[in-house]
């Protein structure tokens, strides 16, 4: 699965984009220099996020939209179209 279908996923079952998810995470204190585990309990508690999906929001919440460029433009099972992911809606597309 991408890294995009992970985040489309996400939306799928809670109904919050991933800028949704900044925003919440933004006013919940959290930052680049919070603990993963410290988001992630967050995701599980109050979203009912599993392990894998809520580090993928992890990364956003502390890195932005990059990926590294290692699976994009592949074939394998974890490829994605791009870098850069989209975090404004599966609608918006």
């Amino acid at each position: 699965m991408s890294f995009q279908a992970y985040l489309d996923n996400i939306e799928k079952k809670t109904g919050k984009t991933p800028n949704d998810f900044l925003a919440l995470a933004h006013a919940q204190g959290f930052n680049p220099d919070t603990k993963a585990g410290e988001i992630a309990t967050w995701l599980k508690t109050d979203f009912g996020l599993g392990h894998g999906h809520a580090m993928a929001l992890v990364h956003v919440i502390k890195h932005g939209p990059q990926i590294g460029s290692k699976h994009v433009g592949s074939d394998g099972t974890h490829h994605d179209d791009s870098d850069t992911l989209r975090l404004d809606g599966i609608a918006n597309r």
